[in-house]
């Protein structure tokens, strides 16, 4: 049994609403935005996927979020303190948060590690991930980056030095190390006066990301193609709305982009004066997070678009200039836009000389190109790394979109750092220094050579069961166990009015129901899913493949491997936790 603090009569609080509303906006709106949810889109629909995704919101988003905050506001603790004062014995649900956010942090950062190698090397005249190094002899540009990209090569060699397995540790590399060094210095000088430092940080944390998407939109959508990528994002495909995984995806995709369950947003909420409007507050941060997302895919696409265009007619006129030197063809005769045709008709009238050239031979497609979906480190760091290089002015470009991707990353750190520092500053222990110099001892593992593997894993099997169950067990706990009755007496107490029917049957029927049933599909899914499997850089690889994976929990995790010809399928045997 874990009995509360109490709370601090002088405990220190927000300036005024709006930092409390820039905090909640840059912990809940982070790399996931930009990420993940173009790349679910492009999976389920287009601009289908908006209805399953709006819907969820609306059931699941909003209600929750306005719940966590209503709880941190009420009890002016952290996590363990607000539901040990809810009953002695739900304090273990507090500390799950803290152990889920700690374990978070843990690995986290060393995203925002990338960023600063990324932003640290766009200072440069060429952009090192626009051509291939030369080998040994340097008689040539190096077989592994050819049969790649150089893009790709840059990010799994330079950056990663990655390993051909997950058993081959190797030592740290030294440049991501400092760089997350860099990383963790930046976040304790951020948290170390609590509010009083936070809520400064946060209105450029919260506000400069959309400066660059705006910059970011402007630039894109003027980019020759831009518009075959926005058109092919936002076609609808309706027939993905009979889909469950469809519905399963969206719903997943609002409870973890707007960080329920971690504890930051009962400690953001802990800090607010007793009135505060929090319904409104609720409502805002939820709309922006999710505005934010289709915003993001807008300018995703645009890039995608640009990139898919750039490749498809760089495929059409290296097939050009191979028919030209092949059979002598005038150079007015043939053109991109009829190469189909002069393949069919040398095929036709000279098939032996077409024969002898047929291994050089590519099939150009722009929906090809379209159809490659990405997500994650795959999408931010080799995706927009390749538009960028061809872009003019690109160490303009590459400089704003990494500094971009830090502040998101760094503005979702404050959060998860913010959700351990309050509970522990409740019981009168201060360790900013500690919680911060832990995870950089522990995050140095993952800038070994098979660090990125271990971040994989992590980040994949990390959170998922403990944050549906730790959400499941405080929407009970409120409804059923501390009352809806009194929980609205509390609420009536700190807006003045009670909450309307829809919040009572979200918290009381909705939410919960959706939550087992999501709850039940990862224990089926995860029965389901065999020996998990991860990708391994394999430099041996001389030929191009389109690989799948499956990794761990998430049923959304089965992503296409982009052009990553140099990956080999592994299958290893772990111990599945559930924190």
């Amino acid at each position: 049994m874990l009995f509360p603090p109490e709370p601090v009569p002088d405990r220190p609080s927000w300036d005024n609403p709006m930092q409390f509303v820039l905090a909640c906006v840059s912990y809940a709106v982070g790399l996931g935005n930009v990420w993940r949810f173009p790349y679910l889109c492009q999976m389920h629909g287009g601009g289908g996927f908006m209805i399953p995704y709006l819907i969820m919101l609306f059931v699941e988003g909003i209600p929750l979020f306005y719940m966590e905050l209503a709880i941190g506001q009420k009890m002016r603790l952290g996590s363990i303190g607000a539901w040990s004062a809810i009953s002695p014995y739900l304090g273990g649900l507090g500390i799950a948060s803290v152990v889920t956010s700690l374990y978070l942090c843990l690995y986290y950062n060393v995203i925002n590690a990338w960023s600063f190698w990324y932003l640290f090397h766009s200072f440069q005249a060429v952009l090192p991930w626009s051509d291939c190094p030369v080998n040994s002899n340097r008689t040539a540009y190096l077989e592994e980056c050819e049969v790649a990209t150089p893009t790709q090569y840059f990010f799994f060699r330079e950056t990663l030095n990655i390993s051909s397995s997950i058993d081959e540790n190797g030592g740290v590399h030294m440049g991501l190390a400092l760089c997350l060094l860099l990383a963790w210095l930046i976040v304790y000088l951020f948290i170390v006066k609590g509010v009083k430092s936070t809520g400064k940080v946060v209105y450029f944390t919260a506000t400069f990301p959309y400066v660059v998407l705006i910059i970011y939109l402007i630039r894109g959508v003027t980019l020759h193609g831009a518009l075959n990528g926005v058109k092919y994002m936002f076609t609808p495909k309706m027939e993905q709305l009979a889909n469950p995984q469809t519905w399963i995806n969206a719903a997943t995709q609002i409870f973890f982009s707007l960080g329920l369950g971690f504890g930051s947003l009962i400690a953001f909420a802990s800090y607010n004066h007793h009135n505060n409007n929090f319904e409104n507050q609720a409502i805002t941060v939820s709309l922006i997070n999710s505005g934010t997302s289709i915003f993001a895919s807008i300018v995703t696409f645009s890039i995608y678009g640009f990139k898919a265009t750039f490749n498809y007619e760089s495929c059409l006129e290296r097939m050009r200039l191979l028919l030209m030197n092949t059979f002598e063809l005038a150079e007015d005769t043939v053109h991109i836009d009829n190469i189909s045709f002069w393949i069919t008709d040398l095929n036709r009238t000279q098939p032996e000389q077409i024969a002898a050239i047929a291994s050089r031979i590519e099939t150009c497609s722009l929906e090809a190109e379209l159809d490659t979906a990405v997500e994650g480190t795959g999408l931010a760091f080799i995706v927009y790394s390749e538009a960028i290089k061809n872009m003019p002015a690109a160490q303009l470009w590459s400089v704003l979109y990494f500094f971009m991707l830090l502040l998101l990353g760094m503005g979702s750190m404050l959060g998860n750092v913010t959700a351990i520092i309050t509970p522990l500053r409740d019981f009168k222990v201060l360790a900013h220094s500690l919680v911060c110099l832990f995870c950089l001892l522990l995050g140095f593992g993952f800038t070994t050579r098979s660090g990125n593997y271990w971040f994989t894993m992590f980040n994949e099997y990390g959170a998922t069961f403990s944050l549906l169950f730790i959400v499941l067990l405080e929407i009970v706990t409120v409804s059923y166990i501390y009352g809806l009755k009194r929980f609205e007496k509390d609420i009536e107490d700190m807006l003045g009015r009670r909450p309307n029917w829809y919040w009572k049957i979200m918290w009381v029927a909705v939410s919960p129901l959706l939550l087992i049933s999501l709850f039940v599909f990862y224990i089926l899914n995860y029965i389901q899913g065999g020996a998990p499997t991860y990708q391994a850089w394999d430099k041996d690889v001389v030929r191009e493949e389109l690989t799948q994976i499956r990794l761990g929990l998430r049923s959304d995790s089965e992503i296409s491997c982009v052009n990553l010809c140099a990956y080999s399928h592994i299958e290893m045997t772990v111990t599945r936790k559930s924190m």
